[in-house]
């Protein structure tokens, strides 16, 4: 699995890096990334998926 944040839908509210700050940063404008080039481990698949539903953007995507 693998997360993906689209720089141009981000609007730097931060939520997921609120609500999943291992697997999101924000960078030095404010935009989200996701950590360790997406890859979710399987133990934080779950999470992952709900941190799709947490971006008011909708700039959260999975690659299954």
């Amino acid at each position: 699995m693998k997360l993906r944040v689209d720089p141009k839908q981000c609007i730097s509210y931060g939520e997921c890096v609120d609500f999943a700050p291992e697997l999101f940063e924000l960078d030095d404008v404010g935009t989200a990334f996701a950590l360790n080039d997406g890859e979710v481990p399987p133990e934080l698949e779950e999470k992952a998926r709900q941190s799709v539903k947490v971006c008011p953007a909708g700039a959260i995507s999975i690659e299954e």
